[in-house]
């Protein structure tokens, strides 16, 4: 993990910075398509990264970690807000707008089965950048595609080779080979591991931070495993139905949590040592994630939070940075150091020793 370079903390001098992103899939029916309501996959959130620093973001399923990704390196288009990359406005450019900053701006897909095409090789998909974009490379394309399967772990002599022909950890590095082809200054990886068996995870993650120590890049990476975005991020960045409810570093977030959310995201993390295991509290919280189509009034978390009181039914808490640099959309955030913390108590908390 490389250290990033020191920032403002409105994040002015930020590789990517993101203003209030909005995405609202429509709900349409009947013959004319009327819209009668909006998926609200992301509903207006805020935050930067740091040329050369890992931003990992995590929750649970849906709420909105691969629409973001997809946000950010324009693959989707935004509903509101802004995107900004180098301080140039890349919310609504077009697909000749685009171009030029592919080079800059990569993306790793979830799925190696799926993210790349069966009827091509190895040497015609990584290669692919350089054609589309039509660069020349000082030894030719082939070599340049054998140098990058050799600096992700590959062979050069699978230039050839089909993807049936290879595991799932080696499709992920064939895909991450693609990614860096053009030498991109920011590289989106959605879940790059999670389709991976446990051992082959492991290397793929190394070989992400060996990439990023050497190239000098800058990650956002999305992920379920909090062990994984622990061992990888520099910042970390907790998402709830559409909302960032906690931003913070790596280490504060792991010692010193502030929203309840992200307490219980932690709490389920498998602990290796049984006498630490048997003193942690496991925090299981009640109900099921409201709909992304009607979200709860208010604080999104309040009908699971065993915190909740009459201000978290009816006010949205606003994301505000506090003096250690911890971002959190809580009205009654634990760790302040305050005596008042415990908010609304613990009621409606539901807890075991695991």
């Amino acid at each position: 993990m490389t250290i990033p370079q020191q920032s403002t903390a409105d994040g002015s001098d930020a590789l990517l910075k993101v203003s209030g992103l909005v995405k609202h899939f429509p709900i349409t029916k009947g013959l004319l398509r009327r819209q009668v309501g909006a998926v609200k996959a992301v509903d207006g959130i805020d935050f930067h990264v740091n040329p050369g620093e890992t931003l990992g973001v995590v929750g649970e399923s849906g709420c909105g970690k691969s629409t973001m990704g997809r946000l950010i390196t324009r693959l989707l288009e935004p509903t509101g807000g802004k995107i900004e990359f180098e301080g140039r406005d890349i919310t609504h450019l077009g697909t000749a707008g685009m171009r030029p900053l592919r080079r800059d701006v990569q993306m790793i897909f979830q799925d190696p089965y799926s993210s790349l095409n069966p009827r091509h090789t190895v040497g015609t998909i990584v290669g692919a950048p350089f054609r589309l974009q039509k660069v020349q490379t000082e030894n030719g394309v082939k070599r340049e595609v054998q140098n990058l399967l050799e600096l992700v772990g590959l062979n050069p002599e699978h230039y050839n080779r089909y993807p049936h022909e290879f595991s799932g950890g080696q499709r992920q590095r064939i895909g991450i080979a693609r990614a860096l082809a053009l030498k991109p200054k920011l590289v989106v990886a959605d879940e790059p591991v999670s389709a991976l068996d446990v051992s082959i995870q492991a290397q793929v993650v190394n070989l992400l931070d060996d990439l990023q120590s050497e190239l000098g890049l800058t990650y956002v990476i999305i992920a379920h495993d909090l062990s994984v975005i622990r061992h990888v991020s520099d910042r970390i960045a907790v998402m709830y139905l559409g909302k960032i409810v906690e931003v913070a570093d790596r280490e504060d977030l792991y010692t010193k949590p502030m929203h309840p959310y992200t307490n219980a995201l932690l709490s389920a993390v498998p602990v290796p040592d049984p006498k630490r295991r048997a003193k942690r509290e496991r925090i299981l919280l009640t109900g099921d994630v409201p709909s992304p189509i009607s979200p709860p009034s208010g604080c999104r978390f309040h009908t699971r939070c065993w915190k909740a009181t009459e201000v978290c039914k009816t006010t949205e808490p606003p994301l505000v940075t506090l003096a250690t640099g911890h971002e959190v959309a809580c009205h009654h955030p634990e760790n302040t150091g305050d005596s008042g913390d415990s908010g609304g108590g613990t009621a409606g908390k539901t807890a075991e020793k695991a």
